[in-house]
């Protein structure tokens, strides 16, 4: 069996201090749903009148608990609201035992939290196809609900792991209008990401003062150069959600205010960037940015062929500054390119311009850029004013071994 307990060396040196969110408190419990010996259930439970905005996968197959959380956003905010995941069992592909799953665990959270059904939002996320034991679950609710504590965000971290190596988080202090405002969020992801929306769950809370609208308007936007412009491997999950979560604690009304969108966009960015950190095997974190397309969208399309090329990502793997493959990557995306047009940096090294090597090129160069565990790759198209970043991993043994033991 594959060890995915060792931590990606692309992993930060340890879980941020994330500042405590008023409003919000957390608690989290070993249920047994898979895993023996570690928390696998996470309750956040919101005051009222907090707003919640939320996306989601766009998988046709998408799990009963999206489609739960979709149906209910954009509800009232004056009851308050709770957020309930499990790890180990993605409860997608299974039916009406997945709709039955979904209705006993919102209405003991709700029983447990004192909420109307209607303001749980739950998720769940691991196997495919197999049924959730949500009575595994529903028999700690009232436990969870009794154990809520707001400095708690780092074991609710923890808790919605699956093949995660590492806990997620991020976290923004700063002053708007004279008061402190908080945003602080966590993620998981490690597998199965790419868009749209790459394969994960994330939450971010924060106590500033936003109307439902103008938070699902900044968190669409957001998401796509975000969560939506990194791939570990190209395919997109069943169980996806972003929520992010505004309980008005701090007074500050953030709406139109530019500073609280930037803060909220780092949150998410960083969160992005550490789902990608911790691509199942990955030994290499890659930043793709595309230039001089026909549009924007085709930037993104060229950025993401190049993410997702599992030529490319083996390159990268071995180290190879492989510029051919990154020219095939950009010939087959379907977006408009010109091949004669076409220039590609890896790191400051120019490979390849106007459709050919570099003048003066220096392999020895490229390789040395290849050897860091932080890596650049610039494409130029030469037909326009578009562009696009995107960011991914490697592609090593380590996925293989991860993946063909996922079930074990």
């Amino acid at each position: 069996m594959a060890d995915i307990t060792a931590v990606s060396p692309l992993a930060p040196d340890a879980f941020p201090a994330l500042p405590v969110v008023a409003g919000v408190s957390f608690a989290t419990i070993a249920a047994g749903v898979k895993y023996q010996g570690r928390a696998d259930v996470m309750l956040a439970k919101l005051i009222p009148g907090t707003t919640i905005a939320g996306v989601f996968t766009t998988s046709a197959t998408r799990s009963a608990p999206v489609l739960d959380c979709q149906a209910k956003l954009g509800g009232p905010s004056d009851a308050g609201a709770a957020i309930l995941v499990n790890s180990g069992n993605s409860n997608a592909f299974t039916g009406r035992n997945g709709i039955a799953a979904v209705e006993a665990i919102t209405a003991a959270t709700a029983a447990a939290c004192d909420l109307p059904v209607d303001r749980v939002f739950t998720a769940s996320t691991g196997v495919i196809g197999e049924p959730l034991p949500f009575e595994k679950i529903t028999a700690h609710l009232k436990s969870l609900a009794g154990t809520l504590d707001a400095d708690a965000i780092e074991p609710a971290a923890q808790a919605i792991m699956t093949t995660d190596t590492f806990a997620k988080g991020a976290g923004e202090t700063l002053t708007i209008g004279g008061r402190t405002v908080t945003i602080a969020g966590i993620a998981k992801g490690s597998g199965m990401i790419a868009p749209d929306m790459a394969t994960m769950l994330v939450y971010i809370f924060t106590d500033a003062v936003i109307s439902q609208a103008d938070l699902q308007a900044l968190v669409s936007g957001h998401n796509a150069t975000s969560f939506n412009c990194i791939t570990v491997d190209s395919d997109t999950s069943t169980s996806d959600t972003l929520l992010v979560a505004a309980t008005g604690a701090s007074g500050a009304d953030v709406s139109g205010d530019q500073t609280f969108a930037d803060a909220l966009y780092r949150v998410m960015l960083d969160l992005a960037h550490q789902v990608v950190r911790d691509g199942e095997g990955a030994t290499k974190f890659v930043e793709i940015e595309v230039t001089g397309a026909a549009s924007d969208a085709d930037a993104r399309t060229h950025g993401l062929s190049i993410a997702n090329s599992p030529l490319v990502k083996t390159a990268i793997a071995g180290e190879d500054p492989n510029w051919g493959r990154v020219v095939m990557a950009v010939g087959k995306s379907g977006a408009a390119a010109d091949r004669d047009q076409l220039s590609i940096r890896f790191g400051d090294v120019t490979v390849a311009e106007k459709g050919w090597v570099a003048a003066g090129y220096d392999e020895a160069k490229a390789a040395a850029h290849m050897k860091g565990q932080d890596l650049f790759i610039g494409v130029d198209i030469g037909l326009g004013a578009g562009r696009a970043t995107v960011w991914t991993c490697d592609l090593t043994h380590g996925y293989i071994s991860i993946n063909a033991d996922y079930r074990s």
